[in-house]
């Protein structure tokens, strides 16, 4: 079995306990909506989950992509992200590491990034004022090199 079948099967599963602890229905759109948003390569709002969703979905509407995306948030297999276009965008945080991000304010790309030195810098200014980091998002807001030749930009208009 491949990693990303693997993955898939480990998040379901989680779901489906999760689903059970709360006594909620398992359905298939739910495992349907699981599965793509696990496939999706972007922070993705619910709104693009749906659009991605509907050609291949058609019987699943916008209010039961967001509540399953809220689900799966309260299961721990999605992160919801507060950038500055005023969507919240999902990402998996199943089986994922802490990453922060850097957001072009240009063509709105999202680049993940890793930084020990970052996160240690951030540990000793917390404890230098005597605070314990429970969680912490790190946005950085600026243009990427591709601008004005970004695709991204090329297909919003």
């Amino acid at each position: 079995m491949d990693q990303r079948k693997r993955e898939l099967e480990q998040a379901t599963n989680k779901f489906v306990e999760y689903l059970k602890s709360k006594s909620l229905k398992l359905t298939q759109q739910r495992l349907d909506i699981l599965e793509v948003f696990l496939r999706a390569k972007t922070h993705v709002s619910a709104e693009e989950l749906f659009k991605s969703l509907h050609n291949s979905h058609p019987g699943i509407g916008y209010s039961t992509v967001y509540r399953t995306l809220k689900l799966l948030k309260d299961a721990d297999i999605a992160k919801e992200n507060y950038f500055r276009d005023g969507f919240i965008r999902y990402e998996s945080s199943f089986n994922r590491d802490h990453h922060d991000h850097i957001i072009c304010v240009k063509c709105d790309e999202i680049f993940e990034f890793e930084n020990d030195e970052i996160e240690r810098l951030q540990e000793q200014v917390a404890a230098s004022i005597g605070f314990n980091i429970v969680d912490h998002q790190l946005e950085i807001y600026g243009v990427c090199q591709k601008f004005p030749d970004c695709p991204n930009l090329k297909e919003k208009k």
